[in-house]
């Protein structure tokens, strides 16, 4: 009853989005499991000797400390909520310190990489039918914009304003925010805006990007594009959606775009989630320097 409440909450209340809520449910569940098969105790019942026992454990089968950090901070959620309600007194779970962690820098691709997917090699990459367009349409918007999967599934045709070249998505917890695109970009629009209506001529749908069946894109669609794209130009292991996120981020920085700016784009609730891009341009700051500075520059020797 209690963890239904509590889904209930951040269904309603904070407003998550489907895969963050799946997560905390994941998490609260695989507690209350271990709370009834090794403590045999209810879940609300659980005192932090209890809590920090099931960590020991998670740790004992190898799970990284992120994962263990995370599920942590579910409990930690949990147990906020149910003091609020007043059926718990104390939060068992407050006074519980994460594991250290490495900190992991955004992979991203190398701007020439991209650049010889969307431009140098476009025809050969993209075929020029419906299915090779609107390919190139979702690697250009996430590249173009910054913007994340699940705000590239909900574009709808209304928030586009091919005027004022902008886009309005919606991020998480519902937040709405408005990102400029470039002339490029538009005209990529308006050409598969043609596509998709000769296409699907009786197809009504709200949705910008369409699948090959006249539905709208979903997250594993939009993985299996990517990375099949991103495979012709990088060897790198990760080649998801979120990379050229990174990317977009990384390459704005290394042009001097400004922390804040960077943060606004991206959606971000405070500056220490973009400030992970800036460990990613210092190799841009240093070879700039090694290159511009005269004491840096390597200097002939002398015979």
């Amino acid at each position: 009853m209690h963890k239904e409440s509590f889904l209930d909450y951040l269904t309603y209340e904070k407003r998550y989005s489907p895969h963050t809520l799946k997560s905390y449910q994941t998490d609260i569940e695989a507690f209350d499991s271990f709370c009834k098969e090794q403590l045999q105790t209810e879940i609300q019942l659980a005192n932090k000797k209890q809590i920090r026992s099931w960590i020991v454990e998670l740790a004992s089968k190898e799970i990284s400390n992120r994962s263990i950090n995370r599920k942590l901070s579910s409990l930690k959620s949990f147990y906020k909520f149910l003091q609020k309600n007043q059926i718990i007194q104390i939060n068992p779970a407050k006074e519980l310190s994460s594991l250290k962690t490495k900190q992991q820098l955004p992979v991203f691709v190398k701007e020439e990489s991209l650049s010889e997917l969307l431009e140098q090699h476009k025809v050969s990459y993209f075929a020029s039918d419906f299915k090779g367009i609107r390919d190139f349409l979702i690697i250009d918007i996430l590249y173009s914009t910054g913007i994340r999967i699940s705000e590239l599934r909900t574009i709808q045709i209304k928030n586009i304003d091919l005027e004022n070249l902008s886009i309005k998505v919606v991020g998480k917890r519902k937040k709405e925010r408005r990102i400029p695109i470039n002339v490029k970009l538009k005209e990529n629009i308006d050409l598969y805006n043609k596509l998709a209506q000769e296409t699907f001529l009786e197809n009504k749908s709200e949705y910008l990007l369409l699948t090959d069946k006249g539905a709208p894109v979903y997250d594993k669609f939009i993985y299996r594009c990517v990375t099949n794209y991103l495979s012709f130009i990088t060897s790198q292991e990760k080649k998801n959606p979120h990379v050229l996120r990174h990317s977009f981020a990384t390459h704005l920085l290394n042009h001097g775009a400004e922390l804040n700016t960077i943060k606004e784009l991206l959606g971000h609730a405070n500056l220490t989630a973009t400030q992970i891009y800036t460990h990613n341009s210092f190799e841009q700051l240093n070879y700039i320097y090694k290159h511009a500075h005269p004491r840096a520059k390597k200097q002939p020797e002398v015979l």
